[in-house]
């Protein structure tokens, strides 16, 4: 897959709440995952890492009310995509978060994500 068939998969696949298959289908196994610094695991690296960090993440929300993904921008081996999600978090309240995702592609896998969201004070 080139750059544009990974963002359009990625996408697809978030948009049906599959974030779990696009990691398994899209990313590579020497994947870098990158949050705000100060944030929990801000940097995880390998696949099976990135995969827990998720699973860990998915256990601290008590009930999903929606989201959004935007259609993909994409330049060269590079795309970009904004995601918007509404989580009720356990023992936080609910919460909108909305975030910049900017991926890395090569040889049609995902070798680095980078999120970038503003951090509670």
């Amino acid at each position: 897959m080139n750059t544009q068939e990974v963002a359009n998969r990625l996408v697809e696949l978030c948009r049906k709440g599959e974030n779990m298959q696009a990691l398994k289908e899209l990313y590579a196994d020497n994947v870098v995952s990158r949050e705000m610094p100060g944030a929990p695991n801000a940097v995880v690296t390998g696949k099976d890492a990135v995969t827990k960090k998720s699973q860990d993440w998915y256990a601290t929300v008590e009930e999903f009310h929606g989201g959004e993904v935007s259609e993909p921008t994409v330049a060269e081996n590079h795309f970009s995509c904004k995601m918007k999600m509404d989580c009720t978090f356990k023992g936080q309240g609910r919460m909108q978060i909305e975030e910049l995702a900017i991926y890395n592609v090569n040889n049609g896998k995902i070798i680095e994500e980078q999120f970038f969201y503003s951090m509670p004070s």
